[in-house]
């Protein structure tokens, strides 16, 4: 299993190119189930969350052409409307299928999602919601059955903001019969350019970025060419490590607009942040000062940089007070983060942390995609060497993660 080699202490700068967005890609490429016309996307990043789910379209009969960052599907020749536990169980994001094939085809069967272990991620409002249209749904050994000639439209409320139960729903109500209306809806950038490219497919979409979201129901949709958006997290990620080495970046192919919540904290830490068209720039103060956050849905503070910023503050001036209100288990960097000689303590979902002068090399173990970052960006500051043991969990969510960061001047080396 690969490691990750990280020799702390260098200063991070130079440009890098962020990657298109993992989270909006899934969702995206899941989408080319809804048409019998082959659609084409671009600034599709090479990540293994991508390359499992491609397999999974791929078992279920769709043709995939693959050329760098562009992927082209063509689902016409779908004839096993079924997501097995197999391809399922790493990737929580599976679960998107459901809602193309119940309104293409008309019988759905997926399995229960795996993905991270940081809690609990319900897959009731996506069942909650297709029965409304009008789906007979069964939950059994372990598979979501789900049935019904065609969908009709309804008006749906979702009881907590769910982003994929969101994108599920949406995919799902273009091909329904009439209006559906999302209530409560997602309103992360990623749902918007789900909306965006379904709208070049030919559905009727409006009020995606807000919390209601309407869908007229269209008889099919035909095949369109679509550029997935950049990278949020990636981005906000790397700028942390600029960050906590007292480093300068500048990252391209992304956008400040996407960033308002992360970019206010950085600022508020000291660092200098500059918004162009199609890129940022950070120069970092010598001593970050500790920021306090509070996780909580989009626009707010995202959780997928909660732990970026736990590394942040353990070597920041002060004292910081970090709340997690989405996930009731993602604090378990933390441990990891103190083998590196972090003054972190945590009481349920709050996380104390208090700065410290110095990190010291140690080996530590990814419990999950985030925390993973976090424990690069700890290394990067850490005295000496850190290892970083189950790495997959970065591959799943960052894009040739060590040659961007040597790059920038670290050093950084993956272990077979």
């Amino acid at each position: 299993m690969d490691k990750l080699l990280i020799e702390g202490g260098t200063r991070l700068a130079g440009e890098i190119a962020i990657s298109g967005a993992k989270n909006a890609a899934l969702p995206i490429l899941c989408a080319a189930l809804l048409t019998k016309e082959p659609v084409t996307f671009t600034n599709v990043p090479r990540l293994n969350d991508i390359g499992t789910l491609l397999r999974l379209l791929e078992q279920m009969g769709v043709k995939v052409e693959r050329d760098g960052d562009r992927v082209t599907l063509d689902a016409g020749g779908v004839a096993n409307p079924v997501a097995p536990y197999e391809l399922v169980k790493t990737m929580r994001a599976s679960i998107l299928v459901l809602g193309p094939l119940v309104a293409r085809f008309g019988s759905a069967k997926v399995s229960l999602p795996g993905g991270c272990a940081i809690g609990a991620r319900p897959v009731d409002q996506h069942i909650k919601g297709l029965q409304a249209m009008g789906a007979t749904v069964k939950v059994e050994h372990g598979y979501v059955n789900a049935e019904c000639p065609r969908l009709k439209g309804a008006r749906l409320f979702t009881d907590m903001v769910t982003v994929t139960g969101t994108e599920n729903l949406m995919m799902a109500a273009c091909l329904a019969d009439g209006e559906t209306v999302i209530e409560n809806a997602a309103r992360e950038p990623e749902v918007v350019d789900l909306a965006n490219c379904l709208v070049a497919m030919g559905a009727r979409i409006s009020g995606a970025g807000g919390d209601v979201i309407r869908i007229q129901g269209v008889k099919e949709l035909h095949g369109a060419t679509h550029r997935v958006m950049p990278d949020r997290i990636e981005t906000g990620t790397y700028l942390c490590a600029a960050a906590v080495t007292g480093g300068e970046v500048r990252l391209t192919n992304t956008s400040s607009s996407y960033l308002d919540a992360v970019i206010d904290k950085l600022m508020d830490a000291g660092c200098e942040v500059f918004s162009e068209r199609d890129a940022i720039r950070l120069k970092a103060p010598a001593r970050l000062q500790a920021v306090s956050l509070r996780t909580a849905p989009y626009p707010a503070f995202p959780t997928d940089m909660q732990a970026q910023f736990m590394a942040l503050n353990a070597v920041a001036e002060g004292t910081a007070v970090i709340r997690e209100t989405i996930f009731e288990n993602r604090f378990m960097h933390a441990v990891e983060l103190q083998r590196l000689g972090a003054d972190i303590r945590i009481d349920g979902n709050t996380a104390f942390v208090k700065g410290v002068a110095g990190l010291q090399g140690a080996t530590v173990m990814a419990t999950d995609l985030r925390a993973s970052a976090s424990l690069v960006i700890a290394g990067l500051v850490a005295e000496g060497s850190t290892i970083i043991e189950r790495i997959y969990h970065l591959d799943r969510g960052y894009e040739n993660l060590e040659a961007k960061l040597a790059a920038l001047g670290a050093r950084v080396e993956r272990l077979k």
